[in-house]
């Protein structure tokens, strides 16, 4: 059987006490955990682990962004949807949006680098291998 190929992935979650502010508001910095929870378990997905020991590889996050539509409360319940939306020799760029129902609560973007990652030399971005890339596919637009 050939390696699972995933483009996409929802995670569904509720908000926590210690994830809110002193408004019962979802604190901002929590969308990008939610974010890379769920881009963790599209790993997971692909059969990969996004930190394999002894790689000799890793991927840093060179950029991150959400933009906030609606504000999510504590215990609500929310769908957090990532989607591959681009896949380069060395990056791979996430889309990602919450919503709650129907009602998009934020939406953002996020984009890992593949580095070397070898004790005593500094990080220098490579290939993503073949055996990894190969798992993932760029989705459509969320």
């Amino acid at each position: 059987m050939s390696p699972r190929r995933v483009s996409e992935f929802c995670l569904r979650r509720r908000v926590q006490f210690h994830e809110v502010d002193s408004a019962g508001i979802a604190h901002f910095s929590w969308f990008f955990r939610y974010m890379e929870e769920a881009v963790h378990e599209l790993w997971r997905q692909a059969g990969l682990s996004i930190a394999p020991p002894d790689a000799g590889i890793a991927f840093p996050r060179v950029a991150a962004s959400f933009e906030y539509h609606r504000p999510l409360r504590f215990e609500d319940e929310f769908d957090v949807r990532v989607r591959i939306a681009a896949i380069a020799a060395k990056t791979i760029r996430y889309a990602c949006e919450v919503t709650r129902g129907d009602t998009r609560i934020a939406t953002g973007s996020m984009t890992i680098a593949c580095v070397s990652h070898r004790p005593g030399e500094p990080m220098k971005a490579v290939a993503i291998p073949e055996a990894i890339a190969s798992r993932f596919e760029v989705a459509g637009m969320i």
